[in-house]
Order: structure tokens, then sequence, then C-alpha cells
């Protein structure tokens, strides 16, 4: 029987590493110089590393370990699915009760009429396939010429080729080509960055109202969809002013444009309700899964469509698939996460208990010299850095230099935050306790501290 190295030290597992494994989003060289951190073990919403060491994951792993690590019951479902079924496709006219059954599933969960599902292996595939679903829908429409989606800069979608294009991340865009043609933009709702003397609200319904001139620049006739997160996740946490939402529901519905919500990371209880879509008072035709979908444990995504998209799209062969969509053993594992978050109620732990006491802590660090701003929805929340709060001033630095410093910071003190530039995100495990809460702010306050020391000390606590 193979087994893992855990035991080699982490040395000899760091040089492993540096030898054959390519990180993604990941500069090989400066990380060989530098050694992996190994992982080793993980419980609850702590992990532990090759050394020893205790962290606290304020990340859920990448925004997805919503019911927490170490649950032997989706380990369990997982090897009696593997005995029974441990792989069949679902091309051919074939299907299994796994896959029929998260299906089923879904559409119960999922809001409106979303009651048809598209399996994938994950957020970045679920959204190339939304192009082809979209564009599909058209054609069979007799509206083939309707091929454009508009997106938004800083957005997130994925790192497929479909997804990057998707995404508004120019850093992205920078590699392979991209985007893929009939792909648009339009700015994102980021008072804090982008507002300028602009009243939030009044913000919110300009950024919105450039969906409408975007369509009317490009035609009505020629575009398909927008697809939006309901909150961006990896751009940085942006929550929308309140106005932003219901407008983009307003233009979509009055030119008829297929709207797409991103569920990745806002579904699955991670904004205080099973998607972020409700929380945000959205109708989506389109709704794309992953992350919290099997909390992590097995690779699943999935597009959830109307019934209205799924009737055209049946009167035709879609032909479009993988090998693993619907992979019997992801889908019994996404079930069983399904159960645990159901009967253990813990979408309203977080409506209750984690995210109220969350936000009260998170608000609370706007105390703290370097936080000029402090934004939260649920279990996802940010905090913008600042050498000048009342002037929203971003720093002389290069973006993401001083938010660099501060996520070093976080990790020596044993707590995952990730930076997106000069910003610090946050996104626990659902599960986490008001104990665990402290904890984890404890010891975001003392990485700010040292961040702060070391601006001062080498001279980078300054405006632009």
């Amino acid at each position: 029987m193979t087994t893992m190295a855990n035991h080699l030290p982490t040395a000899e597992l760091q040089a492993l590493d540096a030898a054959h494994h390519l990180h993604p989003f990941t500069n090989g060289h400066e990380l060989a110089q530098k050694g992996a951190r190994v992982i080793k073990s993980a419980k609850g919403v702590w992990l532990k590393d090759s050394d020893g060491n205790e962290i606290i994951d304020g990340m859920a792993g990448l925004w997805c370990v919503n019911i927490g690590y170490g649950r032997d019951e989706l380990a369990d479902v997982a090897a009696r699915q593997m005995r029974e079924l441990p792989y069949y496709n679902t091309f051919f006219q074939t299907t299994h009760a796994p896959a029929l059954m998260l299906a089923r599933k879904l559409a119960e969960l999922a809001p409106g009429d979303l009651n048809h599902v598209f399996f994938s292996t994950g957020g970045s595939d679920a959204n190339d396939t939304n192009i082809r679903l979209v564009r599909t829908y058209w054609a069979e429409k007799g509206q083939p010429e309707r091929n454009v989606i508009i997106s938004r800069w800083n957005a997130y979608h994925g790192s497929t080729i479909g997804g990057t294009s998707l995404g508004g991340m120019k850093g992205m865009h920078g590699q392979g080509g991209l985007p893929i043609p009939g792909i648009e933009f339009i700015d994102q709702p980021n008072w804090w960055v982008e507002g300028g003397d602009t009243a939030p609200e009044e913000f919110g319904l300009e950024r919105a109202r450039q969906l409408e001139a975007k369509i009317n620049e490009i035609g009505p006739d020629k575009v398909a969809a927008f697809i939006g997160e309901p909150v961006q996740g990896a751009g940085g946490v942006i929550v929308p002013p309140e106005t932003y939402w219901p407008e983009i529901q307003r233009i979509c519905d009055q030119y008829g444009i297929v709207l797409i919500t991103d569920e990745v990371i806002c579904g699955f209880g991670r904004t205080g309700n099973w998607f972020g879509s409700q929380t945000f008072g959205i109708r989506p035709d389109i709704m794309t899964m992953a992350k919290g979908l099997s909390s992590g444990y097995q690779p699943i995504g999935a597009s959830v469509v109307s019934d209205e998209i799924a009737q055209v799209l049946s009167g035709t062969d879609f032909n479009h698939g993988y090998t693993y969509s619907g992979h019997p053993v992801a889908a019994a594992v996404a079930l069983e996460n399904l159960r645990i978050l159901e009967e253990e109620n813990i979408v309203g732990h977080v409506q209750n208990v984690a995210a109220p006491y969350l936000k009260q802590k998170w608000e609370g660090l706007l105390d703290h010299p370097l936080v000029g701003e402090a934004k939260i929805a649920g279990m996802m929340a940010s905090v913008a850095l600042t050498p000048d709060k009342a002037a929203r001033a971003p720093f002389a630095s290069d973006p993401g230099v001083v938010g660099q410093i501060c996520r070093d910071r976080c990790f020596a003190n044993n707590v995952i935050m990730r930076h997106v530039g000069d910003r610090m995100i946050i996104s626990p495990p659902l599960v986490i306790t008001p104990d665990e809460i402290d904890i984890l702010i404890d010891r975001a306050r003392l990485s700010l501290d040292e961040c702060l020391a070391q601006l001062e000390a080498d001279g980078l606590n300054r405006a632009a």
C-alpha cells in the first residue's frame, strides 16, 4: 500500500516540493528559496503543519471548507461509494443514483425555478459551461448573434481559458492571449477605491447603470448575459452598496439578459443564507456552484439553470461535457455535506451566532491605525489598509507590497489571512465558534500591529 510521506522532515518535504511541484499563482523560484509550508493535518477550523504549529484557518482552505475539517462522515460515504460504484459517466444516456439525487437536492435548495443541473468538477469549468449554455440557448431561440457576455473588472470566475476570460483580472489576461472574443467589462462596485466623493448609494447606482450603457453600446440584440459574484471574493471581498444589485436586476429584466450569479464562494451558507443571491435579492437564471457544495472534500461544481433555459436546451444535442461530470464519489460526498449543513443547521449558526459575532469583532478593527474600511457579508470579510483613513489614500509603495507584509505577519502568527493588493480578507469555516473568532481576531490584530511597526521602520507608512 502506498503511504503518504507526512513522517519525513520538513526540509525533505520542501525539497521534494521544489523539485517536482508546480504551484498555482506562484513564482516557483521564490518559493523554492523560501520553502513551502507543509500542512500535515486538520480538524475543525485548525490546521497543523509539519513542524507542529497549530494554525487557525481564516480562509476555509480556498473559501470552501464550510463544515470544517475532519468530518469522518464524508470519508465514510466516499469509501462506501468507491466500493459500490467508484466511477461511471453520464454520457450515452446513462445515469447513477448519486448524481440524480444530488441534482434533485440542488433543485430543492436553489431559489426560484432553478431546477436543472449540469455538473462539472469545479467553478472554473462550470463557468466555461455557462458560456456555452447561454450562447447555445440564444442560438436555439433563433438569435445566434446574441453571444456577448458582460462581466466586471476585478471579478474572478476561475482560471480556465473561459473562466479567466469571464473574470476581469488584468494580470490573468496578460498571460495566454486572453480574454477570448465576446466578453465585455464594466467597472466594479468598489466604493472605497473608486467612489471618490460620491455617496455609496449613488455610486452603486452609477456602477449598475454602466451595465445598461454597455448593453446599448453593444446593441441589446447582441448581448447574451451578465455574470457577477454577489460579493466579489478573490477581488477583495467587495461588498456592493445596497443600491447596486436591485438596479442590475432591473436592467437584466428590462433587456431580457440572462443573469448568471457566480455562487462559487458565496453559496452554501457563506453570506448567511443558502446563497448570496438570496442575501442580495437577486433572481438569477443560472447559478454557478462549487467549493461549499462539498466543503472542498471532493472536486465538484455545477451550473444550475432555470426551467426556461433547460427546456430550450433540451430540444437539441448540447455538445458539451466532462469525463467527471457528476462523478459518483464526488456527488455522494456533496450530498452528505449538504445533509450536515441542513441537519446541524449550520446556516442558522452563521445567521444567529457566528456572523453577528464576527461582524462585531471585525468592525472593531476600525480603531487600528492601518485600517480604513472594514466590510463584511456573513462569513466573508475584508479590511482596507491605508496610511490615511480620512483621504482613503493608497500607499506610496506598489499595490500589494503592504498587503504582502501583513500576510507574512499573519502566517508567522499562525492565522491564515489572504491579501488582495493592500486589502486583507478572511472567509473562515462556517462552524467557527465565538471563542475561535476571538483567537482569529487577536492574531489578526497582532499581525496588523507588527505590520505597522515594520512599515514605520522601513519608511513605507506614507500615502502616494
